[in-house]
C-alpha cells in the first residue's frame, strides 16, 4: 500500500486541477436549459474512467444519461460498486456567493464550487483512488463498477428503472456511496442510518376567484386563513406531529445508540450561532442528534397564495397552498405515511373549502447493520486513510438509492461521508476541504485494498 500511498501525495495537485475541471461544468439537473451541461459532465467522468483502462459506456435515459463503469479482472474476489452523480443543485442565490459558483477558486485550503462536494468531490475521491491502485499495482484488488448518475438531485427520476433493467450487470457483493459527512473536523464517521422522506402539497381552494375583501370578506372562507389552520395543527406544542398513528411504526432509538449519541460533542451555542437562531427547538426529550437524525419530522417548506406584490390588495385569495415534507424513521412505510396525511387533513379542513393533494413521492428509511459484510473493513479504512478512529452516526437526509440498491440487489451499501457539517451543500459558497480529499482518495484505496483480501 505504501506504493499506492506514495501515488496519491504525488498527484495530489493534478487531482485537485481535474476535480477543478470537472466542476467548472454547471451541470444543474434541475434547469432544461443546461442539459447539454450534464451531457458534457457525464462525459468527461467517462474520459476519468476510459483514461485508467475501465470499459464504460453513457447510457441514455429518458433524461439525463447514466455513466456505466466496469473493470472486473479480479476472478474470485469481490466485486464493489460505487455509486456517485455528476448533477448538482441550482447555484441560487447568486448574490450570496464570494466568487461565482462555477469557478472554482481554493481559499484557505477549502475548493469553493457549485458540487464540490456534493458530489463531485467525494465521487472522484473514488476515481482517482482506483487511479492509483492501477497505476501502482497494474490491477485492482476487487472487480469494480461505478455507476454515476446525473439526476439525483431531481429524485433519480430514471434511475430506478436503470437499475431493474440492468440488474445482472449491477450485481455486487456490496455498495459504496460517499454522498455525506464527516461528523466534523478530525472526526471521521461511518454513517449507518439514513431517515426516509415523503413530500405532500396541499392546495386549498376557495371562492372561484379572488374578492374584494371589503364585500365579501366575513362572508367566505379565507384560503389563507384556512391553509394556515391546518398547518397549526400538523404538530403540536410538544413538537410532535399530531397526525392519528404516525408513530405507529417508528423503530425507538436502542439505549446503546442514546448512549453513544450523548457521548458526542455539542456546544448549543456554537450549533445555534451557526445557524443563525436563537435556540434550538425541536421534539421534547430528544437531544439534537436523535431529532435531526433518528425520529420522524414534518416540515413546511413553503406556502403560497394570494396578493404578493409591492403594496396592498384587497382581496380574498381564490386559493392558497403549501409544500410539505416528512422525514421518516426505519419501519415507517412512506405510503402509509401519506395515507395518514390526506386523511387528517381532510378531517381538519373545513367544508367551506375544497382540499386537493399533490404526492411529491418519497422513500423509506435506510439502516445499515454493525454486521454488514465489509462493515470492518470500512472502518479500518476511514481510520487509515483519516488517521482517526471513526465514529457512529446516523444521517436525517435521505439517499433513495441506498434503498434502491438495497432491496434490487440484495446487498448492504457502506456510507462514507467525505465532506464536513458546514460545507454547505446545496447552499452559497460550498466547500471541499482539499486535505478532506486526499484523505478520501486514501480512504478508498484502503477500502478496496481490504475488501480484496477479506474472507
Amino acid at each position: 500500500m505504501q506504493a499506492i500511498l506514495d501515488y496519491i501525495e504525488q498527484n495530489r495537485q493534478r487531482f485537485v486541477d481535474e476535480l477543478v475541471e470537472w466542476v467548472k461544468i454547471p451541470s444543474v439537473s434541475a434547469q432544461s436549459a443546461r442539459k447539454a451541461d450534464c451531457g458534457r459532465a457525464a462525459q468527461y467522468v467517462e474520459s476519468q474512467l476510459n483514461s485508467i483502462g475501465f470499459e464504460t459506456r453513457l447510457c441514455p435515459t429518458a433524461g439525463n444519461p447514466v455513466v456505466l463503469g466496469k473493470h472486473h479482472k479480479a476472478p474470485g474476489k469481490p466485486t464493489v460498486l460505487i455509486y456517485g452523480h455528476y448533477d448538482v443543485q441550482p447555484e441560487d442565490p447568486v448574490d450570496l456567493w464570494q466568487t461565482p459558483p462555477f469557478d472554482p477558486q481554493v481559499r484557505d485550503g477549502n475548493l469553493y464550487a457549485r458540487g464540490a462536494t456534493d458530489n463531485k468531490g467525494q465521487c472522484f475521491a473514488h476515481i482517482k483512488a482506483v487511479e492509483a491502485l492501477i497505476q501502482s499495482n497494474g490491477e485492482l484488488p476487487v472487480n469494480i463498477t461505478f455507476l454515476i448518475e446525473g439526476e439525483e438531485e431531481i429524485h433519480s427520476a430514471n434511475l430506478y428503472d436503470f437499475i431493474l433493467k440492468n440488474k445482472d450487470e449491477l450485481k455486487c457483493d456490496v455498495g459504496v456511496i460517499s454522498d455525506s459527512s464527516q461528523f466534523g473536523p478530525g472526526m471521521p464517521a461511518v454513517t449507518y442510518g439514513l431517515r426516509g422522506i415523503v413530500g405532500e402539497e396541499i392546495r386549498v381552494t376557495g371562492p372561484k376567484q379572488d374578492l374584494h375583501s371589503g364585500v365579501y370578506g366575513g362572508a367566505v372562507a379565507n384560503p389563507c386563513n384556512v391553509i394556515a389552520d391546518i398547518i397549526s395543527k400538523l404538530k403540536d406544542q410538544a413538537g410532535r406531529v399530531a397526525i392519528p398513528g404516525f408513530y405507529d411504526d417508528v423503530l425507538e432509538l436502542e439505549p446503546w445508540e442514546r448512549e453513544a449519541f450523548a457521548k458526542l460533542p455539542f456546544d448549543a451555542k456554537a450549533f445555534n450561532d451557526s445557524i443563525g437562531v436563537p435556540e434550538a427547538s425541536g421534539e421534547q426529550g430528544y437531544n439534537v442528534y436523535e431529532q435531526r437524525w433518528a425520529r420522524p419530522t414534518l416540515d413546511v417548506n413553503g406556502i403560497f397564495g394570494g396578493y404578493q406584490g409591492e403594496g396592498s390588495k384587497t382581496i380574498v385569495p381564490s386559493w392558497a397552498g403549501a409544500k410539505i415534507t416528512m422525514r421518516m424513521v426505519p419501519n415507517q412505510d412512506p405510503e402509509k405515511i401519506h395515507q395518514q396525511f390526506v386523511d387528517y387533513v381532510k378531517s381538519i379542513a373545513p367544508p367551506s373549502v375544497q382540499v386537493t393533494f399533490k404526492d411529491g413521492g418519497g422513500c423509506g428509511a435506510v439502516m445499515v447493520p454493525r454486521d454488514a459484510r465489509f462493515m470492518d473493513q470500512a472502518i479500518e479504512a476511514v481510520k487509515r486513510g483519516f488517521g482517526a478512529e471513526p465514529v457512529f452516526i446516523r444521517e436525517g437526509g435521505s439517499i433513495p438509492i441506498v434503498l434502491t440498491l438495497s432491496e434490487e440487489l440484495g446487498v448492504h451499501v457502506l456510507l462514507l461521508g467525505f465532506g464536513l457539517p458546514d460545507d454547505n451543500m446545496h447552499g452559497p459558497n460550498e466547500k471541499f476541504s482539499l486535505d478532506d480529499f486526499i484523505k478520501g482518495i486514501k480512504t478508498s484505496a484502503w477500502l478496496l485494498h481490504l475488501c480484496g483480501e477479506a474472507k
